[in-house]
């Protein structure tokens, strides 16, 4: 990580070295993260509590207890066959159904000036 002081005056570098030496005696300082978690699972048997029952747990749902989150149904049409609707005058193979982004080949002749219902399969 690179910061650049070179525009700074010196009130503005005096005070980011301030919170600077603040933040670094913070790090420093603070208690290492097995230790903390050590003093929080025993405040939390301390108090007739499990970390499972406060914070749930991490590994998957058991059957008996379904999942909290929602599970999201796969829409009706999706995977479902559309027939096409719309061919390319200059290659007959490449067609399009009218879902989804409109194919270069459409899009280019609409902007030339024609109209999309010139390339309705009948």
């Amino acid at each position: 990580m690179t910061i650049d002081v070179s525009g700074l005056s010196a009130k503005e570098l005096k005070a980011l070295i301030a919170q600077a030496e603040k933040q670094q005696t913070k790090v420093l300082t603070r208690p290492k993260t097995a230790a903390m978690r050590a003093k929080i699972n025993q405040y939390v048997k301390d108090h007739g509590y499990t970390i499972e029952e406060l914070y749930g747990t991490l590994s998957s749902p058991s059957p008996e207890q379904p999942s909290k989150r929602a599970v999201r149904k796969p829409k009706k049409t999706a995977g479902s066959k559309v027939a096409p609707k719309y061919r390319n005058p200059a290659d007959p193979t490449e067609t399009w159904t009218g879902r989804g982004r409109q194919p270069r080949w459409m899009a280019a002749l609409v902007a030339q000036g024609s109209s999309p219902a010139d390339f309705l399969i009948r």
